[in-house]
Order: C-alpha cells, then structure tokens, then sequence
C-alpha cells in the first residue's frame, strides 16, 4: 500500500545522507519527489536511485541561500509535477566553534541555511497552498498537507561548541509552532522532527583532522573522534547510532494521513536521547 500515491514533495538536500533517506522513502511509499541538492551529482545519483525502483523524481539544483531558490524549487515542483503536498526542509551541515572563537561568519551561515532558507520555502509555498485550500473547501472536501522541518537534540536541549547551530534548529521549532497555527486553517500539518545520533557522512568516525566537506567554498570539518562518538552512543538508551533509513522513517510517520490531526509538535527521533 503506497499511502503517499498521488502526492508530491520536495525535499531540500537530499542528494546524500539522511535527505536522500527520506527522498527514497517518499518515493517508495508513491510520492512524486523533487530532489535538491547543492552540487549536481549527489542529486543527479538521488534520481538514479528512485528511477531504478520506479519511483517518480526529478531535481532541483543549487543553494537552498540563493536569491530566488525557494520560488524555483517550488516551482519545480508545481511544473514537473502539478502540485506540492508535502515539503521537508532537511538541508544543512554544521560548523562547530566554542562562542570566544566563533566568527559571525560561522554563526550567520548556520542561521541561514537551517533557519532563514526554510522560512523562504515555506514563504514561497504559502499562495498555493492558500489557493488550493480554498479551492478544496468549496468544494467541501478536506486535503491535508505537511510541512516537516528537521531540528536536532542540539536545538532542544542545546550542545556545547553548538552556539550556532543549538540557536538555528531551536528557531526551526518555533517557526514551526507558529505556522502550525497559522496554516491549520489551510489544513496543513507543520511539524518537526528533531535527530539526535544519525550516522552520516557529517557524523563518522576520524581520527585524524583532514576530514571535510566543501560548502559554497569553504572547507568545513567534519566527524566525530571514535572515542568521543562510542562515548555518545553509549549515553544512548538504544545503545547505538540511528540509521540514515531509520531517521527517514520519523520523517515519513508525519507525511501519512495518518498525521492528520497531529500539528505543532516535535518528534525526537534519537533512540532514547533527547537531551
């Protein structure tokens, strides 16, 4: 039973790690998917992927921070595939700092890609789904819509060496509590989901300093010293990591109709950790 048959989403940085998850799962589950990605490639091997399993796909490149990207990405989907059901706002990375050493730079970029690019694609949503929503109830029917934005444990209890991004993924809760209640009357679900340990490219094991990945042109570090991430993960209660597929899974539970009278709320999805 594909319970999102008919639907069609957008998810922003699912060319790999925990966005390409849910990309595939919405696929999989009958949506009609726009991939986005900030380098070609990733996203174009995201669509491969959803081609093979006979998935409906089609991509959206560039930066989620780029004049005018929210009205294009939204558009994508409405001309490749003639509506917008759900959107997940997933796209981000972290660029850790203690607050002395940290730069306005490394502070404002964080806000920008985990805080203000969501609110610019669910401003550049909101005419449709305004429309769409009056259409259906002259119609006398009812249509539920979702909006899922991804936080972390880090934005709702905070993590040290985090100012940034803590302030980031907890201003994404609160944008979603208020359009929760400004959208409902449109009858659209607004919820998040908030990760803890996920295990990703961003999130692996090294021992050494040289890991990193190119944002924009800037070289940011990434992973986790082994010894600090088996610390981590025996803090959890699940006693491990989550996988990419399983942080997928918490995102999908709010897309089905299923969720339909769940609104405003956070899902921690860290298997048992939450602060």
């Amino acid at each position: 039973m594909n319970n999102l048959e008919g639907k069609v989403a957008i998810v922003s940085g699912s060319g790999r790690g925990i966005g390409r998850a849910i990309a595939m799962k919405l696929a999989r589950e009958g949506a009609s998917v726009v991939v986005n990605d900030l380098d070609r490639a990733p996203a174009e091997q995201t669509v491969a992927d959803i081609n093979a399993v006979g998935g409906k796909v089609i991509a959206c490149i560039g930066s989620v921070n780029a004049d005018g990207f929210a009205e294009q990405f939204v558009k994508s989907a409405l001309d490749g595939f003639g509506g917008l059901d759900i959107i997940v706002n997933n796209a981000g990375y972290t660029w850790d700092n203690v607050i002395q050493k940290m730069t306005d730079e490394q502070w404002q970029s964080i806000l920008d890609v985990h805080l203000t690019a969501p609110f610019k694609i669910l401003r550049a949503a909101a005419d449709h789904f305004r429309q769409m929503a009056k259409l259906e109830a002259e119609a006398g029917q009812e249509i539920f819509r979702k909006v899922v934005n991804i936080s972390s444990i880090a934005g709702t209890g905070g993590n040290a060496g985090q100012a940034n991004y803590s302030a980031a993924k907890s201003g994404i809760v609160g944008l979603t509590k208020a359009l929760s209640k400004e959208w409902g009357r449109y009858k659209v679900n607004v919820n998040a989901v908030a990760f803890g340990m996920i295990r990703t490219g961003l999130t692996e094991a090294t021992a050494g300093d040289d890991a990193s990945i190119d944002v924009e042109g800037r070289q940011i570090k990434v992973g986790v010293n082994p010894d600090l991430l088996a610390m981590m993960e025996r803090s959890i209660p699940l006693g491990r990591s989550g996988t990419p597929e399983e942080a997928a899974g918490s995102v999908y539970l709010l897309c089905t109709p299923e969720s339909n009278y769940i609104s405003g709320q956070t899902v921690i999805c860290g298997g048992g950790l939450s602060i």
